[in-house]
């Protein structure tokens, strides 16, 4: 017998039990599955066994941990599923791209046609395999002998990512004969995948998958083409370039002609700005540029160079900042917490938002604010406007979008810009990189350097800021005019040397160290780029410091 700690209260339990075994124990005080556990502050699969006295902390679906894990398990299901029907050479060709609300974009291009047809055969294989309780079964194989198994598997990406391992081993999952690779854990058997659904789309299929707010049913597909498209011409871009993966990524560093791929992607970015600034002058009445966009998606730069470009089309810019426009402090709704919510729009004066903006498109010469954050206070201090015939405002804020934050103006005067960190590189072909993981990264830099925000804090808050996105951003990106994807395939390898060392001061007994560890692992996979290769007006250093722009 061996003795355990959960929820405080210790106990015996037969040594060897798995953590399976003791979270049927417990299921019944949580309101939803159990997908892992921690045994002393290490995360576990379920399938781990207890050998020695220990303190036990389980993982729901609604949990990070655990909805990671939930999904990591569908998509080797679904892949599996692949392999099954459609044999080998479709699972290694298939490719997990990105998520599109709550649906995960899996191309499988000539080796699955896209229909109706498929899609029901392959969510009739996951269910079959789901009552089969079929096991995911971990082996941990040498590095050397993992990276020869995926090369005569013909996954050739895998043997390229091993290749910059500094592990000597490394964990690979099987499901009845099926290999894969996936950083992160896994659920113990198929049974546990209950909600799910397969839509085909495009090339391939939506794997649509419970939200960790909504656990216990598969999301509904909600079309957002622009979002989509945009997503598709990253993708193509890094195909073009050959750089469709971290390893592809590690390679290009290693042949000492990275200064050139960052001058080309600077290029293309800038490129896609000024095709931006000509669309909104061909217009011909455009006063109102708004631009809104996740945290951390580099709106302040973009707007720079945003503006900068309308000046060598004849226009002058103006940047407005919504936050400028904040209710006072004691005015400023709060959560279900009690804490002030700064991210919903009543946290914003919007009459008196569209009252300045209506004078000045009338031609008056009007006073606009500026918020005192210290003091949670609205001044004044002489800024003055009045438009002119070139003169554009350039307005940013998270609200943008939103038809009732400038409710007041006329629709033709108005240029709408969704910008995102939308990142398209995958770790390989089936792990892929998700774009909140890029911005939570870009903000530990910023945060840290610019505030000094430890890396704690921001992981703390973060849940919180991603619900405000999708209550105040999200659901208004299809009705922008311009979407700018702001991720440079390059920028994680930038990132790594700042933010390692913040996440490496998250203390063990935090709660915060779970997300610390999962990041800090996810950047082993990159070779380090130094920041000295980057232009001074390049939207990554608006995070690690030294941009032209003052951010």
């Amino acid at each position: 017998m061996v003795t355990v700690t959960i929820h405080g209260k210790t106990r015996e339990v037969p040594q060897g039990i798995t953590l399976e075994e003791l979270a049927a124990d417990y299921q019944q005080e949580y309101d939803c599955m159990i997908a892992a556990a921690a045994i002393n502050g290490k995360i576990r699969e379920l399938f781990k066994k207890v050998v020695k006295n220990c303190t036990v902390d389980f993982f729901t679906i609604k949990d990070d941990v655990g909805h990671k894990t939930y999904v990591r398990a569908a998509t080797m299901l679904f892949l599996k599923s692949v392999y099954d029907l459609f044999g080998a050479e479709a699972a290694q060709g298939s490719r997990v791209e990105f998520s599109i609300g709550r649906g995960i974009y899996i191309s499988t291009y000539e080796h699955v046609p896209a229909a109706a047809e498929q899609a029901e055969k392959l969510k009739s294989r996951m269910r079959q395999l789901a009552e089969d309780k079929v096991l995911f079964k971990k082996h941990t194989y040498h590095l050397e002998d993992a990276m020869e198994l995926f090369r005569a598997k013909g996954m050739a990406d895998k043997a390229k990512l091993f290749r910059y391992r500094m592990s000597s081993s490394v964990n690979i999952y099987e499901m009845e004969g099926y290999y894969d690779y996936y950083y992160g854990y896994m659920l113990p058997h198929a049974g546990y995948v209950k909600w799910f659904d397969v839509i085909p789309y495009e090339n391939g299929f939506m794997l649509m998958l419970p939200s960790r707010e909504n656990p216990v049913e598969a999301g509904e597909f909600t079309e957002r083409r622009k979002l989509f498209q945009t997503m598709e011409r990253a993708s193509e871009w890094g195909r073009i370039a050959g750089i469709e993966t971290v390893g592809d990524l590690n390679d290009q560093i290693c042949s000492g002609s990275m200064s050139d791929l960052i001058l080309v992607q600077e290029a293309e970015q800038e490129r896609k700005i000024g095709e931006i600034a000509k669309e909104i002058v061909d217009r011909g009445n455009v006063k109102f540029v708004m631009i809104a966009g996740p945290s951390s998606s580099g709106k302040t730069s973009f707007s720079h160079r945003l503006s900068i470009q309308l000046r060598t089309l004849g226009k002058t810019p103006h940047p407005i900042a919504l936050d400028n426009y904040f209710v006072d402090r004691e005015l400023t709704p709060r959560d279900e917490k009690g804490d002030y919510n700064f991210e919903c729009l009543g946290a914003i004066d919007v009459k008196l938002f569209n009252e300045n903006m209506v004078r000045l498109l009338a031609g008056e010469r009007v006073e606009l604010p500026s918020f005192n954050f210290k003091i949670g206070k609205r001044e004044y201090k002489g800024d003055y406007m009045q438009l002119g015939e070139n003169d554009i405002l350039v307005i940013e804020g998270i609200h943008g979008l939103n038809e009732k934050m400038s409710y007041a103006l006329p629709e033709e005067s108005k240029f709408k810009i969704y910008i995102s960190a939308l990142t398209t590189l995958n770790v390989d072909r089936h792990n892929r990189i998700s774009t909140t993981d890029g911005r939570l990264l870009r903000r530990l830099v910023r945060d840290a350097r610019t505030r000094g925000s430890s890396a704690q804090r921001t992981i703390q808050m973060w849940h919180s800021v991603r619900r405000g996105e999708e209550e105040n951003i999200f659901p208004f990106q299809e009705g922008a005019d311009a979407m700018f994807n702001s991720a440079l395939i390059y920028e994680l390898a930038v990132l790594k040397p700042f933010a390692e060392p913040l996440l490496f001061q998250i203390p063990k007994e935090a709660p915060e160290y779970y997300e610390a560890k999962r990041l800090l692992k996810f950047l082993d996979y990159f070779l380090s780029v130094p920041s000295e290769s980057l232009p001074n007006n390049s939207l990554c250093r608006e995070f690690v410091g030294g941009s032209c722009f003052n951010v």
